[in-house]
């Protein structure tokens, strides 16, 4: 008995370990800056040397026409986006159900007579039962996201369409925002003055948050996140 007495609160701990690990690791993760190569600028590819320097105006190595505009069309371009993010949803669900059931198991007959005490009949017996279900959800979500973020182009497609990537970090007070964009874009699209809507680019990935002082005070403790984890029986 002695032996279980000690045994019993190490049994507990090497139970509670791996869920108190879990918890801690289901919180959120700190964002570094360049951390992740979807989002880091790229360079553009170093110009090719020209193979006769005659003098002329247009030169092999330039890459590009004498009557050609500014915007964006070769890796390592920059090119802005205007964010106009807009979603909003909404879902609602309702379910109900009832069930109603009865038996009824009449005084048996014995020897031609009922089974009585006293003349009352002790045999007859009935059933019924009810059952009901009713559930109703909610749910509704809305978000906007507005401002400008300016990116580099990361690849130029066989169809002239161009991949975009970059990030923008904002240091406030004790803590950082930050802006990541990564997304296919139509050079059709992109206007005169270089830039593109958040609307007109092909799998956007936009990501929008922040760390420090304030990004902490909004999140969960690790001991919140153990209780309220799908591991918790209670």
């Amino acid at each position: 008995m002695d032996r279980l007495r000690h045994v019993a609160p190490r049994l507990l701990a090497a139970l509670l370990l791996p869920v108190l690990l879990a918890a801690c690791a289901g919180g959120p993760h700190g964002v570094v800056r360049g951390d992740d190569p979807a989002f880091r600028p790229v360079a553009p590819a170093a110009p090719v040397p020209p193979e006769q320097n005659n003098g002329a105006i247009f030169q092999v190595s330039q890459n590009g026409g004498l009557f050609s505009d500014d915007k964006a069309h070769r890796v390592g371009d920059i090119l802005t986006v205007r964010l106009a993010e807009r979603t909003q949803a909404r879902k609602s669900a309702n379910t109900s159900s009832s069930k109603e059931s009865s038996l009824e198991i009449p005084n048996p007959t014995i020897f031609g007579g009922g089974v009585t005490i006293n003349g009352r009949p002790v045999l007859n017996n009935a059933i019924d039962g009810t059952r009901s279900f009713g559930g109703r959800g909610d749910s509704a979500q809305s978000n906007q996201l507005d401002g400008n973020i300016t990116v580099t182009v990361a690849e130029v497609l066989a169809n002239g369409n161009l991949v975009i990537q970059g990030e923008k970090w904002i240091r406030i007070n004790q803590g950082e925002e930050y802006i990541r964009l990564h997304g296919v874009v139509r050079p059709v699209d992109i206007r005169a003055d270089n830039t593109v809507m958040s609307t007109q680019i092909a799998n956007a990935q936009v990501a929008y948050g922040g760390s420090g002082t304030l990004a902490d005070s909004n999140s969960p403790g690790w001991l919140t996140r153990f209780f309220n984890s799908p591991i918790w029986p209670f």
